[in-house]
C-alpha cells in the first residue's frame, strides 16, 4: 500500500488566511492525540502507566530547589544511567554516552529522525496497521510511504515482503527505502518480531535506517539492544521511553540508542534544551528504581493473563501478543461501546475506519483490580 501527498492549494485561492505553508504541511492531516476531559477517569485508551511513577520519582521533584526553575535545564549523567540501567538488564557489548540521544518524549525523536533522514522523493517502508505518528512525519517532508499490512487472521509481521521492499529492485527507478520503522511489538496489534529478524533485515539493509520502536518490550522481552553491535550495523536505531512502564508520559522522556555518528545527525536537528528539568530528575530516579517498574509490569502481565481468561470463557472475540494492550471486538458497533464506557468512567480506545482493525477496540492493561472494573463495566454494556 503506498501513499502520496495531495496537491497544495492554489497560492492565489482568495480565501486564503495568511501564507500557505509548505505543501506537504498543506496537505497534511495532523496526527491525533488525546488532550482533554480525560482525568479522573480510568484511562485505558493510550497504554499508559495506570497508577504512576515511583515514589522516589514524586519525591526527587519534590525536592527541586525552587531556584532550578528559572535555571536552563543540565544532562549531565542522565545518558550514563540510561547506560546503567540496560547495562544491568543484559547487554553483550558495552554502550558510550554517545550513543544515547535524549529527547522530548519519542514522538519528538521520531520527528527529529524523519527531519535528519526523511527528504522529498525518499520512502519510508513501515507496516500497516502502525503507530499513527509515523505517516504525518514522512508527510512533513515530502516522502512516500509503503505500509505492508500485517497478515490475517493473527495479524503476523509480514517479514518477507518487508525485506523484498527493502531491496533497491523493489521501486524501479528508485533505491532502497531511506527508513524502515518497526514497532516491536507492534501498536496495536501487539505483532511481536524476534530480535533476530530485526538485525537481519538492518543487515540485509544497509542503505536504509532501520528503526525499532520499543516502547512497549518491556512487557514480551523482545528488545534487540542485548543483541545489537552498532558497529556491525551503524544503521540501526532502538527508541526507548520511560512513559509505558515508568509512568512518565506526562513529564515527556526519550530515548534513541544507536551508533555515534547517527545520533550525532539526528541531535543536530532538536533544541539544546527540548527536555525539561523535571523530566530530568523524574528520569534520573525512575532509573534510579528498577524494581518498582518490573513490579508493575509484572502487575500488567498478570492482569493481562486475568482478562485474557475472562473473555476466552465468555467467548468475547479479541487478539492479544505483546504490549500492555489487546484487542476486542464488541457485539455492539466499537464506537457505541466506546461511549457507553466513558459514560461508565472507562476510556477505551475504538479503531473505527483503521485497515484489518475496524469494529475492534483496543483496550490497555492495567492492574488486576483495574480489569476487573473494565470486566464489570464491559458486561453491562454488551446485550
Amino acid at each position: 500500500m503506498k501513499l502520496s501527498n495531495a496537491a497544495a492549494p492554489d497560492a492565489a485561492a482568495p480565501d486564503a488566511a495568511g501564507p500557505f505553508a509548505r505543501p506537504e504541511v498543506e496537505a497534511l492531516q495532523a496526527y491525533s492525540a488525546p488532550l482533554e476531559g480525560r482525568r479522573g477517569l480510568l484511562r485505558l485508551d493510550f497504554n499508559e502507566n495506570t497508577v504512576g511513577p515511583s515514589p522516589q520519582v514524586v519525591a526527587a521533584i519534590r525536592a527541586l530547589p525552587a531556584d532550578h526553575y528559572a535555571i536552563y535545564p543540565e544532562y549531565a549523567g542522565l545518558r550514563e544511567a540510561l547506560l546503567a540501567n540496560l547495562a544491568a538488564g543484559g547487554l553483550e557489548r558495552p554502550l558510550q554516552p554517545a550513543q544515547v540521544g535524549l529527547f522530548n518524549g519519542v514522538d519528538a525523536a521520531i520527528h527529529a529522525l524523519f527531519h535528519a533522514y526523511g527528504d522529498r522523493g525518499d520512502t519510508l517502508l513501515t507496516t500497516s496497521p502502525t503507530f499513527g505518528y509515523y505517516s504525518p512525519c514522512a508527510q512533513m517532508q515530502g516522502m512516500a510511504i509503503e505500509a505492508i499490512p500485517y497478515r490475517l487472521p493473527d495479524f503476523r509481521f509480514p517479514f518477507e515482503e518487508i525485506r523484498a521492499a527493502l531491496s533497491a529492485e523493489a521501486r524501479p527507478g528508485g533505491g532502497p527505502p531511506r527508513l524502515l520503522l518497526i514497532c516491536n511489538p507492534n501498536n496495536p496489534t501487539g505483532t511481536r518480531l524476534s530480535p533476530q529478524l530485526i538485525l537481519e533485515l538492518a543487515a540485509a539493509a544497509p542503505h536504509t535506517l532501520v528503526v525499532v520502536d520499543e516502547l512497549y518490550e518491556a512487557f514480551t522481552g523482545d528488545s534487540v539492544l542485548p543483541l545489537a553491535d552498532f558497529e556491525a550495523t551503524p544503521n540501526l536505531v532502538v527508541l526507548r521511553s520511560l512513559a509505558k512502564t515508568a509512568g512518565l508520559a506526562g513529564l515527556r522522556i526519550g530515548f534513541a540508542i544507536g551508533a555515534a555518528p547517527v545520533i550525532d545527525r539526528i541531535g543536530r536537528v532538536t533544541g539544546p534544551y527540548d527536555i525539561n528539568s523535571f523530566a530530568v530528575t523524574a528520569a534520573h530516579a525512575a532509573l534510579a528504581d528498577q524494581p518498582y517498574v518490573d513490579a508493575y509490569v509484572a502487575e500488567v502481565c498478570a492482569a493481562r493473563d486475568w482478562l485474557v481468561a475472562q473473555l476466552q470463557a465468555a467467548g468475547v472475540r479479541h487478539h492479544v501478543a505483546g504490549g500492555n494492550y489487546l484487542l476486542l471486538w464488541p457485539e455492539r458497533p466499537a464506537e457505541e461501546v466506546e461511549r457507553r464506557l466513558r459514560e461508565a468512567g472507562i476510556l477505551v480506545r475504538s479503531m473505527a475506519g483503521k485497515l484489518l482493525l475496524d469494529g475492534s477496540l483496543r483496550v490497555s492493561i492495567g492492574t488486576t483490580d483495574q480489569m476487573r472494573q473494565f470486566w464489570q463495566a464491559w458486561q453491562e454494556v454488551q446485550p
